[in-house]
């Protein structure tokens, strides 16, 4: 097989995986509400509340294995983490499925924490087949595969919803089953055994895989990015599905079809406009254009009291899906190839942390202002702190990028430590016919 046509597979693989992983997350998210409402017996605002829990519980997880797959990953493979993992959102998906009491659901998250955090490992593997100069626009696919997992997964869950809460678990375990075995069989492995490094316990944790870059002063500053940006994004997962119940009376049907079409143009964003945008513009310009709409569409959805205002906001926010390839491609081009499992580790470390306050604030503010004997009802106000934390990171992203000339191309003098020749019978995944190799510093 030739050397393109290998490496077109190769990607397209890594994108099915990361799409049927997507599918399976969104197929839960129109049903929650009922579910949890069924196991507590309670109100719309008790069950958000659990639902901040159970994101909690998973985030938790998250944060301290991402860093610690991040590592084993330039160690032992992409490969064999990115299939532990699927097999770990199996059960999960099974536990929730069956679950008689509210506990079950907590085990599932704990389990599915544990195994999301290989999507740094995803990430990494992109970077390991792509030069830096391309990565902007496969981590817009990259993105895209999560907007059509959020396209298609919660429009089948919403459908599958009708028939029961407990229905969409059966089919998002029956997926991630299938990309297990998709897997299994089709995805090759992207770090070959002469680019990997030993493993390092103190490299391996939350804290220590961020303070492990500090030697690239601008990685931390663009970490924080990512934090207040994830930050603000928890507001959709977590509390969109109860604040359209309890403004607009969604059904699962809606709520589904409506995450839907933002996945759909959110998909468009990345898959589409990031790439060619930041060739044009350059990657700091649109990153700040993406959240610039972040900001807006969060504030536009909290005063909205027309479901014909709530579709505008959400169509605003899909422009959102232009900052994360436009500050990944940034990142990546920080660090040598060797340590992107662990740039990706921080930064899903980074996300992961973000996951774990955002949602308890979110679900939290939600309750207190859509309680029974609330003095100040505002279902919107989760979304009014999310669009003030995206703000913070647009200041923050403004100031990294005066202070590190982000929009400049990195050269080895940046790095003095990135090894300028190859190392002996070091060789990489073959990228897409056409990439430019030779002007690129991080190539070994």
């Amino acid at each position: 097989m030739q050397a393109a046509t290998r490496s077109r597979l190769t990607l397209t693989c890594i994108l099915i995986t990361i799409l049927l992983d997507m599918i399976g997350v969104g197929i839960i998210v129109p049903v929650l509400p009922e579910l949890l409402e069924d196991l507590t017996g309670g109100s719309v605002a008790d069950a958000a509340v659990i639902g901040g829990y159970l994101v909690f519980a998973y985030a938790f997880m998250q944060f301290v294995f991402s860093p610690i797959l991040g590592n084993l990953s330039d160690r032992f493979g992409r490969r064999p983490i990115l299939l532990l993992s699927l097999l770990g959102l199996t059960f999960d998906y099974l536990m929730m499925s069956i679950a008689p009491f509210v506990w079950y659901l907590f085990i599932g998250r704990i389990i599915a924490g544990i195994a999301g955090a290989a999507l740094a490992t995803a990430t990494a593997y992109m970077a390991d087949i792509t030069p830096p100069h391309k990565r902007t626009h496969r981590f817009g696919l990259i993105g895209a595969a999560f907007g059509l997992g959020f396209i298609i997964g919660p429009v089948i869950g919403g459908e599958l919803g009708e028939f029961g809460p407990r229905v969409p678990f059966y089919a998002a375990a029956a997926l991630a089953f299938a990309n297990f075995l998709f897997g299994l069989l089709v995805l090759p492995e992207s770090l070959p055994k002469a680019s990997r490094r030993k493993f390092d316990i103190r490299r391996a944790n939350p804290l220590g895989a961020v303070m492990a870059l500090k030697k690239y002063p601008s990685v931390l500053w663009l970490l924080g990015v990512l934090f207040f940006f994830q930050l603000s994004a928890q507001a959709l997962p977590t509390v969109f599905s109860y604040f359209t119940v309890e403004v607009f009376s969604f059904t699962s049907s809606n709520i589904g079809r409506t995450l839907g079409g933002f996945g759909l143009g959110f998909a468009i964003s990345q898959a589409v406009l990031a790439g060619p945008l930041s060739r044009g513009m350059g990657e700091p310009a649109v990153a700040m254009i993406g959240l610039l709409a972040a900001a807006a569409a969060f504030a536009g959805i909290a005063f909205s009291t027309e479901v014909y205002y709530l579709y505008l906001f959400v169509l605003v926010g899909t422009v959102s899906g232009l900052a994360p390839p436009a500050i990944n491609g940034v990142l990546s081009r920080q660090v040598p190839d060797n340590s992107q499992g662990e740039l990706q580790g921080a930064v899903n470390a980074a996300s992961s942390l973000a996951t774990i306050i955002g949602p308890l604030a979110a679900t939290q503010i939600f309750s207190y202002y859509t309680a029974r004997d609330s003095d100040h009802y505002f279902p919107g106000a989760p979304f009014i702190a999310a669009s003030a934390s995206v703000l913070a990171a647009l200041v923050i992203f403004a100031i990294a990028a005066w202070r590190f000339e982000l929009g400049r191309r990195p050269s080895i003098a940046d790095h003095p430590h990135v090894p300028e020749m190859p190392a002996p019978g070091q060789v990489r995944v073959p990228p897409i016919e056409g990439d430019d190799q030779n002007n690129d510093p991080y190539r070994h």
